[in-house]
């Protein structure tokens, strides 16, 4: 994490150039030092030093803004501009974010905060930042034209409102917000309770991240924003995997996760090896009374949701948006369906015309993981991560956690993968095998037809008659 003590020589920017509402000069005096994050590891939870104590949360594969109290007043400055994000190792992506990131860093506050944020914006068109789910003056809303003149290129704004309620928000812009949520604009808010709230309790590890998605051409860099559906690159906090970190923790930790989704489309979130209830959304902390056991839940866009649950069963348990394409990277929507096609006369004959061709598909997708295919630079492979037993074959939305009994408290460090019991995990059978028994009405239908007698049925065609009768 860096500061930029000359931001506003470098960006042309001076106090007085501050475009502000509801905010006094004297407040505006000093704005506070731009924090900037280049790396995309996660980052170990930022306990407070200032203000009114809480549990901090780790982002995965973020950070959490740091802030200064100026009279009481919680102050954070938040940076729009061009980033460059590392989805995974060896593919980078050019994308719009704030303070060096996409998404931007997660803000952090307590129930009741009197909250100060000044936003530069560093971009080549306007923008504005809208305060998602939050209960706050209407001026402060962020909605360009509606609520605010839009943030100009180069200038300072500052919003200012009292964090009411506790929960778990989001901020993106609403301002060309096709293009710039396509670009990665978008960022995480944690308000903490201030006191013991009844239906939000204890946990020992707290994580956030945000579900977003891209369409980047393989050997590209910059995302396609028209797209509406098809996107290739799903995405948890503008990583992919094998990019994902996993979520370390200790054996019966009390675990909570906080996803929201800014992407085009629903995505049910699964984890293994656990049940888990959903205990809050992005309207609070949910009653008590509608918690129930899950091991999915389905998050809509522009939704969040916080699951907990106990983690009391050791390994290394998969974790993952269950669409299916939602966990492969740099998919094609156009491939033909080729299992079971043989193409040894073929594949010869487009050989002579084309040497470097390859055949793929016939027996599934699964041999990719093992092709080394000449893929362009700068592009991640469909299915990919290496684990203890062999390719994972995953992508995008896929992470793994992990739960250790020898795990320290508040150690959030990868402690590689899990050392299973003897005994304990599933190998290939040697024994004899005989053949199935089939069952007579195996194939058929549950609800058959009912066969009627065949018979001979004359047709005899008659001709319509006349209006006279003949």
């Amino acid at each position: 994490m860096t500061s930029r003590r000359d931001f506003f020589k470098y960006a042309g920017i001076t106090g007085g150039a501050v475009a502000a509402s509801a905010v006094s000069r004297v407040a505006m005096a000093a704005l506070p030092e731009p924090m900037i994050q280049s790396s995309s590891d996660t980052m170990a939870p930022l306990v407070p030093n200032s203000g009114r104590p809480y549990n901090p949360v780790v982002t995965l594969n973020g950070w959490t803004l740091p802030w200064r109290m100026n009279q009481g007043v919680k102050e954070f400055h938040l940076v729009a501009e061009p980033v460059v994000r590392e989805m995974a190792p060896g593919f980078k992506a050019h994308l719009w974010g704030y303070n060096g990131q996409s998404p931007g860093p997660t803000i952090e506050v307590v129930e009741g905060d009197r909250v100060r944020i000044f936003v530069t914006n560093k971009l080549p068109e306007h923008t504005s930042i809208h305060w998602h789910g939050q209960r706050l003056p209407n001026g402060m809303d962020g909605v360009a034209g509606l609520n605010q003149p839009a943030i100009q290129p180069g200038k300072t704004f500052v919003y200012e409102f009292v964090a009411r309620r506790p929960g778990t928000f989001m901020y993106h812009p609403h301002a060309d917000e096709m293009t710039q949520m396509a670009m990665g604009m978008m960022g995480f808010w944690v308000t903490h309770p201030k006191t013991k709230h009844p239906l939000i309790d204890d946990v020992q590890r707290d994580f956030c991240f945000l579900l977003n998605a891209f369409d980047i051409d393989p050997g590209s860099y910059t995302p396609k924003i028209m797209t509406m559906l098809d996107f290739n690159l799903w995405s948890w906090n503008s990583r992919i995997f094998p990019g994902i970190d996993s979520l370390n923790v200790r054996l019966n930790d009390k675990v909570r996760i906080r996803v929201g989704n800014l992407t085009m489309t629903n995505h049910p979130i699964h984890v293994h090896g656990h049940e888990f209830t959903v205990t809050g959304t992005d309207g609070g902390p949910t009653p008590k009374s509608t918690r129930w056991p899950e091991v999915t839940t389905d998050i809509a866009v522009g939704q969040m949701r916080q699951i907990e649950f106990l983690a009391d069963e050791e390994g290394d348990w998969a974790f993952h948006c269950h669409k299916s394409h939602h966990t492969m990277n740099a998919m094609g929507h156009n491939v033909p369906t080729l299992i079971g096609v043989d193409h040894r006369g073929v594949a010869k004959k487009i050989s002579n015309l084309i040497p470097d061709y390859m055949v793929m598909g016939e027996r599934g997708m699964a041999d990719m993981t093992e092709m080394e295919m000449p893929i362009p630079d700068n592009t991640a492979p469909m299915m990919t991560g290496e684990g203890p037993f062999g390719s994972v074959e995953m992508g995008g939305m896929f992470s793994v956690l992990k739960v250790r009994r020898d795990q320290k408290v508040a150690d959030y460090k990868d402690p590689g993968w899990f050392k299973h019991p003897e005994g304990t995990v599933a190998h290939e059978y040697t024994g004899p095998l005989k053949e199935p028994a089939r069952f007579k009405a195996e194939g058929g239908q549950s609800m058959p037809r009912i066969q009627k007698p065949t018979s001979t049925t004359e047709v005899k065609v008659r001709k319509p008659s006349s209006h006279n009768g003949h």
